[in-house]
């Protein structure tokens, strides 16, 4: 069975200490109280990069044209003991946008300098695979998660 279509978005800018991403903190839904990317699931009929840029207007309000997403690659989470929450995620990349990002119900933005974003506020998986995309890499992976809905207790490629 295929798993529900998410997608995530990561913008990029150099800032004065160099290459900085923009997370949120996660206000509802799943996730609340961590920090994630901008993005979430696909409406019926639309693509992976339809939905990114609907999201990222939708959570931060910036508009992002389809053709400045740069895919990233794609990861399958599994959730055994909560399938509900199992997904596909493909993520993407952008360095350029309209507007700046401003806080919504949903989410808090805040940028961070590379070498400060907090992976440890993060899904367990992110420290696995983020830095390489935020690097212009790229990441097709799978991640099973424990009874704790926390831990990474199983990761193939």
């Amino acid at each position: 069975m295929a798993l529900p279509e998410v997608c995530v978005v990561y913008l990029l800018r150099r800032g004065s200490d160099g290459l900085e991403v923009l997370l949120g903190d996660k206000l509802t839904g799943l996730g609340r109280g961590k920090v994630v990317g901008i993005g979430g699931k696909l409406d019926p009929g639309e693509s992976p990069r339809q939905a990114a840029v609907r999201e990222v207007h939708e959570e931060i309000g910036v508009v992002v044209a389809a053709s400045d997403l740069v895919e990233a690659g794609a990861i399958d989470y599994h959730f055994p003991t909560r399938p509900e929450w199992s997904q596909r995620s493909t993520v993407f990349t952008t360095r350029r946008w309209q507007c700046e990002p401003v806080a919504t119900d949903e989410i808090a933005p805040r940028w961070y300098p590379l070498a400060a974003v907090p992976y440890a506020r993060m899904w367990d998986d992110a420290v696995r695979w983020l830095p390489g995309v935020l690097r212009g890499g790229s990441v097709d992976a799978r991640y099973t998660f424990g009874p704790d809905l926390s831990t990474v207790v199983l990761e193939t490629s």
